[in-house]
């Protein structure tokens, strides 16, 4: 393989949920990986992808081309975020609050990773309802691209 036509990507990525998902036929069942990646330049930049493949990498490079193609733009003031938000997804509902500077990312699972690619620090994250990381994952960043800082919300009542 010619390294010199890979492309370096500047976002770094963590694997949420690896799942081994069938398909049954006549014959049996055909397996396939299905594969929630987050990808993040802590710097204000997620995106969240899925992807299947016969194998795992042929599914991460997938999810990730996935994700990269729906790049979110977050709105962070002093590392962290600037009001409280909710969000659901399917039986998943994520609460995100605000917290004071040194207090670190208090949440769990997928939330934490996609919380520390979107390069906030401190916040206070809590998962209500189902363990699904993939809905987990998605409720999280739905409730991260429905932030709005102190001018927008100005701006929309007028």
């Amino acid at each position: 393989m010619d390294h010199r036509r890979q492309k370096k990507s500047p976002y770094e990525q963590r694997l949420i949920d690896v799942r081994r998902v069938a398909r049954v036929v006549k014959g049996g069942k055909r397996f396939k990986f299905r594969v929630t990646v987050v990808i993040g330049d802590k710097k204000g930049k997620i995106g969240l992808g899925t992807g299947k493949g016969n194998d795992v990498t042929t599914a991460v490079s997938k999810a990730v081309s996935f994700a990269e193609k729906r790049l979110l733009s977050v709105k962070i003031i002093n590392d962290t975020i600037p009001c409280e938000v909710t969000a659901k997804k399917g039986g998943a509902f994520v609460f995100l609050k605000p917290a004071r500077e040194g207090t670190g990312v208090i949440a769990g699972g997928a939330v934490r990773q996609i919380l520390a690619l979107a390069g906030i620090k401190n916040v206070f994250g809590k998962i209500y309802g189902s363990s699904n990381k993939m809905n987990n994952a998605g409720a999280t960043v739905a409730a991260l691209a429905s932030l709005k800082t102190q001018e927008e919300i100005l701006k929309m009542r007028g």
